[in-house]
């Protein structure tokens, strides 16, 4: 398995949400809000990043890269783990 391009990598999720803008007279007073709009939560900081429409399928190619650079990540740390116990690790 190959990494790829790297640099298109993202860490974390897309979370689709719907918004109420505050109006009075607004049809989301009533229960459905605007959106939904995608937001982007990173992993391991605080708070989601809105995303533009156009950027939803860029963003979820990156995040799928993400998935298939941490398997990689772990199935090389789980060889290393077993060189460590071998007493054979480089």
């Amino acid at each position: 398995m190959r990494l790829g391009d790297v640099e298109q990598v993202l860490f974390g999720s897309l979370v689709e949400q719907t918004r109420r803008c505050g109006k009075i007279n607004c049809r989301c007073a009533g229960g459905d809000g605007h959106g939904p709009y995608a937001y982007f939560a990173p992993i391991g900081i605080r708070g989601m990043r809105y995303v533009p429409a156009p950027l939803v399928v860029p963003a979820r190619a990156c995040l799928g890269q993400g998935e298939r650079v941490e398997a990689m990540l772990a199935e090389i740390s789980a060889i290393n783990v077993e060189l460590l116990a071998r007493r054979a690790l480089p």
